[in-house]
């Protein structure tokens, strides 16, 4: 047993001595006094609890969400974003990390205190909820700082926000396919190259008004989702219920390995597969492609994936493979994979000659990102006619005064006049 261990466990022991004297029933109404006490006894017990389990590794998420806030920083001031909203998760996690691993041992905390569990159980289950918090949030803040590095060489390219029109950056997804689409998370422009648009962590459920099936069959997207989706063009929506899957073809589809081991983990997919997810008919628009893909990456016949399905045994693929079946399924014209540590020469050789670009031994160097954004740039699509730009309103009120004054049909128009006449200007005093 660590000294660690000893310190939380002597400390839960003065906490049931607390309970003991003035709590017996658990009711956790305790005098003034006992109260102060019992919170900074229970404070310092999942302090220490939580150092216990991941002390080596806090140290270093603080350091991943201070390079990460670095790039928010540098992002707002290359595209002139007004802010960014989070999923609920990873705002607490990036505001406070042990704040939050707190948070997550609430319940457990108390079960503990009143007995329902026992210190070995709380132990078990409360340092998987710490180790897969942690995980998860440090997978998140790897794919924030991958998108907003890869956002700010393309402003510092000359792309500027169109959507979202106040700037205000929603990287979560709650409620936004309330309407039955799947709106970007952002939109670029460049007069040179023309639009991108961007999807963070989708296919995503649907809310369908009018078919309980519809409604059901959009939880397997949460089984296939890519990190990030990106579509050359301004595109404003991906649902397609025409295609299989339905979604539009992606242009791109980008995968990030925050791990250093990523490509040795195995994912089991039994749970894809589940019948009650789906009206066979919606349903079969994805099975029919995972089975394809599956079978393809894992080098047996569709048949034996379909039997293996049928008695219900668990398919497991690796990390890398599982990348492969992103590809095979939503067949973007470009698959990328992005890892924060070298990958294995034969794990590479694997994932390029099944037509994935891999970029690895990133870390958190944002240079190393520049030509990830080069490939990404060069398949912008749409307009490169026109500009967006930003004015103060004195300057746009002085626009409306002048179309007003030279009978013009926009703001736009008197720009292109008053720069004409003093390109003629400047030609005839040469």
């Amino acid at each position: 047993m660590s000294s660690d261990e000893v310190s939380f466990t002597d400390l839960y022991r003065e906490i049931l001595n607390l309970l003991d004297k003035y709590d017996k029933g658990r009711k956790f109404r305790l005098p003034k006094d006992a109260q102060v006490k019992f919170n900074e006894l229970s404070n310092k017990f999942k302090e220490v609890f939580i150092d216990y389990v991941i002390g080596d590794e806090l140290p270093q998420a603080h350091q991943w969400l201070k390079i990460v806030k670095s790039s928010l920083n540098e992002v707002i001031r290359t595209l002139g974003l007004t802010g960014f909203t989070f999923p609920k998760e990873f705002r607490s996690f990036i505001e406070d990390p042990l704040k939050h691993l707190k948070k997550k041992l609430f319940n457990y905390v108390y079960d503990l205190y009143r007995g329902k569990i026992d210190l070995t159980e709380f132990i078990y289950r409360a340092s998987a909820a710490i180790r897969t918090s942690l995980k998860t949030n440090l997978r998140t803040a790897y794919q924030v700082w991958g998108l907003m590095t890869i956002l700010t060489h393309l402003g510092n390219d000359g792309f500027r926000v169109i959507y979202p029109e106040h700037k205000f950056l929603s990287i979560d997804r709650w409620g936004k396919q309330k309407l039955g689409i799947i709106p970007p998370n952002v939109v670029l422009h460049s007069p040179r190259y023309g639009y991108l648009s961007f999807f963070h962590e989708v296919p995503r459920p649907l809310t369908w008004e009018d078919s309980s099936d519809l409604q059901r069959v959009w939880s397997l997207y949460t089984a296939l989702r890519p990190d990030l989706m990106v579509y050359g063009g301004a595109v404003m929506n991906i649902v397609d219920l025409s295609s299989s899957p339905p979604i539009k073809r992606p242009t791109m589809i980008i995968e990030f390995k925050e791990l250093e081991d990523w490509y040795v983990r195995v994912r089991d997919l039994k749970g894809y597969f589940r019948k009650s997810f789906t009206a066979e008919e919606w349903r079969s628009r994805w099975i029919t492609g995972l089975y394809d893909g599956l079978a393809d990456i894992l080098g047996i016949q569709r048949r034996e994936v379909e039997e293996k399905v049928e008695k219900e045994k668990s398919l497991r693929v690796r990390e890398y493979q599982l990348v492969q079946l992103y590809y095979n399924v939503y067949k973007p014209k470009v698959m990328i994979l992005i890892s924060r540590k070298e990958v294995p020469s034969e794990i590479k050789r694997v994932l390029k000659d099944n037509n994935i670009e891999v970029f690895d031994a990133i870390e958190f160097n944002k240079e190393k990102l520049k030509d990830v954004t080069e490939l990404i740039k060069s398949y912008a699509e749409g307009s490169k006619s026109s500009i967006h730009l930003e004015l103060d309103i004195e300057t746009y009120d002085n626009l409306v005064k002048l179309k007003e004054l030279l009978n013009l049909g926009s703001e736009g128009e008197v720009i292109k006049y008053l720069v004409n006449e003093f390109m003629k200007s400047v030609k005839s005093l040469r």
